[in-house]
């Protein structure tokens, strides 16, 4: 470790002299500023810069312009490191560390297996910056993953779960807190994947490396006479672009059952199959169950077991004439018989396995956990939502096949 420590401060100044010897960015006494007026070379200015070998200091030539009294440095565009004091490599370290743990934590990883010394503010400011250029490239490019029509079965799985967030983003929203308040707030998301594998049973399996993610806090509300899409929707018609999900021969749509996804649905995939995944069925049957029969666990299992059967045979009527015995004594009764009538034809599971189609939002959950839970829930933590959607593209950009490795490609091209 001290050799170590030693050849990278020896590497460190030597790049520092070889970078501080070369004065090209020194473009004449006068340079053109971004306000379009005449910029005039006020002399070099030094700048400490974290790098991955160490901390340097960076001579640059410095311009002012008295049009719009601001200054600036060509060689920190040129090496991309205007408004930060860490270098492009280094942001990229972070961006992996915030992607995937705390900031705190993320500290604590640099300083340990890179030697690179950062705050934990430090940190969070610059993978929240990072995120917010992820997502706003996220939106500029929604060019196809490719040009050929996928001739296979595409899944898109949309989903929703809360956070926990800062007083600040929470005035006057409505919640479930028992005096009406909200303490989080949801964090929409969609994946899209393939499932031509199958497992030992040949029930259809994710294919590996074929989901992508993409998540924000946004709005989902939207009307038919709505000239311009909902925010969420938008993103989930750029990620289907992406992924060629308006090519593929087979479009399937999964949800749990709440009403602004098959809207969506409904709206932007009218080919698409809706299927409500089928463990948040049977789930809404073993809830009431427990509320109808109590401590009655013997009688609660098996009407349970008995109605998760009538769904997996494609039994509806049966299932419906079962909750209609108890529709007037519980609400919860009620209310499960209106979701299970309004999915009826999103349940058609026999006829969705005989077409070989996945009838669990299983990539969808998984994504929910993995992408927003352990990252974005984790004990103490409060968001706002600026910094929870930059975080949530840059948890989305790494886990999303070569998503975060283009983005620095097209990075280091600009």
């Amino acid at each position: 470790m001290a050799a170590r420590r030693v050849s990278l401060k020896l590497a460190a100044s030597a790049i520092e002299s070889k970078l501080n010897a070369d004065h090209t960015d020194h473009a004449g006494a006068w340079l053109a500023c971004a306000c379009g007026k005449p910029a005039r070379y006020s002399g070099r200015r030094d700048k400490p810069l974290v790098t991955v070998l160490g901390p340097i200091t960076l001579s640059r030539a410095y311009y002012h312009c008295a049009a719009c009294e601001a200054g600036f440095c060509p060689r920190d565009r040129a090496m991309g490191i205007e408004a930060t004091d860490i270098s492009p490599a280094v942001t990229r370290m972070v961006g992996i560390v915030g992607a995937m743990m705390s900031f705190e934590k993320g500290a604590e990883i640099l300083l340990e297996l890179a030697a690179i010394e950062l705050c934990t503010k430090h940190v969070e400011r610059a993978a929240e910056t990072l995120g917010a250029e992820i997502a706003a490239d996220e939106r500029a490019h929604v060019q196809r993953d490719s040009e050929t029509a996928p001739e296979i079965t595409m899944y898109c799985g949309i989903d929703g779960t809360g956070i926990p967030m800062r007083a600040s983003e929470l005035v006057d929203r409505v919640g479930k807190q028992p005096d009406g308040s909200a303490k989080t707030r949801e964090v929409k998301l969609c994946a899209f994947f393939t499932a031509e594998s199958r497992d030992k049973k040949g029930k259809p399996v994710r294919d590996e490396g074929s989901v992508t993610y993409s998540a924000a806090i946004e709005s989902a509300a939207s009307t038919d006479q709505a000239e311009v899409p909902s925010e969420f929707t938008q993103r989930v018609l750029r990620e289907a672009r992406r992924r060629g999900f308006d090519l593929a021969p087979q479009q399937a749509v999964l949800g749990d059952g709440a009403l602004w996804i098959w809207a969506l649905a409904d709206m932007e995939f009218p080919n698409a199959t809706q299927i409500v995944d089928i463990f948040h069925a049977k789930e809404h049957l073993s809830e009431l169950a427990k509320t109808l029969f109590g401590a009655d666990g013997k009688r609660r299992d098996e009407w349970a077991e008995q109605r998760h059967r009538e769904l997996d045979d494609g039994r509806m009527d049966d299932l419906l004439q079962a909750l209609d015995q108890h529709v007037q004594a519980s609400k919860e009764a009620k209310k499960c018989r209106a979701y299970f009538w309004r999915n009826r034809l999103r349940m058609r599971y026999p006829e969705f396995r005989a077409a070989g189609l996945c009838v669990s939002t299983g990539v969808v959950e998984a994504a929910c956990r993995t992408v927003v839970g352990e990252r974005l829930k984790c004990s103490g933590m409060h968001w706002t939502v600026r910094g929870a959607n930059a975080i949530a593209a840059l948890r989305c950009s790494r886990l999303s096949q070569q998503r975060f490795s283009d983005f620095w490609d097209r990075r280091g091209a600009a």
